[in-house]
């Protein structure tokens, strides 16, 4: 008889140890999806534990607090924006290609269900909670106007645009992109885009960001 065969017999039964990392990741969701249905004042610490299937001795030693909950729900959500528009992915792509692949996966992010309901939560409950919208502006909006204004800087050191100042550039493609659709949503007056919408917007705000919107001769 292999000598190995009992220890291996009971290590079968045992649950696989999961990291830290993923255990953040589900909180996160439990998170955004608690904030979601309750609002920030009707979500609790041991509510979010439950969902995320983690005691509460494990959830406050990851995240000590609500707040903290609140700024890994959002920046969980950016952290996949910013894997999408990895720069040296995008470094190998033409400047149109690039544009429209950073304003797909932008759209998908702000033209989101769960973006919008944060964002309404956000703006709901910021005269009770104002760390609610000075989290959600740095880590969500700055955190993405910050990739675009990059970009669009380095295209033009390398000579391939030219832009007098490429933040505020970037936030006129990021309105385009975005501000109509979700406003029309937020306030209940159409539905949120599709995914193929979204990338059909993409590619016709790159396309005037680019080239304008004067016929050719």
């Amino acid at each position: 008889m292999d000598p190995q065969a009992p220890s291996a017999r009971r290590s079968r039964g045992r649950p696989p140890t999961r990291t830290d990392d993923e255990t953040c990741r589900l909180i996160a969701e439990a998170a955004r999806q608690a904030f979601m249905a309750n609002g920030f004042a009707g979500t609790s610490m041991d509510d979010v534990a439950q969902t995320a299937g983690v005691s509460k001795k494990t959830l406050y030693r990851l995240v000590p607090n609500k707040a903290g909950l609140f700024e890994s729900s959002v920046t969980d959500r950016i952290s996949r924006f910013m894997l999408a528009v990895d720069p040296a992915a995008l470094d190998a792509l033409p400047v149109a290609t690039a544009l429209g692949r950073i304003m797909e996966e932008y759209g998908l992010l702000t033209l989101s269900p769960d973006t919008v309901a944060i964002q309404k939560l956000v703006i709901a409950e910021s005269d009770r909670f104002p760390d609610l919208a000075t989290t959600f502006f740095t880590d969500a909006v700055v955190a993405t106007q910050r990739v675009l204004a990059a970009y669009l800087g380095q295209q033009c050191e390398r000579g391939i645009l030219s832009i007098e100042d490429p933040d505020m550039a970037a936030g006129m493609l990021r309105g385009m992109m975005a501000m109509e659709p979700q406003r029309a949503a937020m306030m209940k007056q159409r539905a949120l885009p599709s995914h193929e919408e979204i990338t059909a917007r993409a590619r016709h705000c790159v396309q005037v960001f680019l080239y304008g919107a004067v016929a050719k001769a």
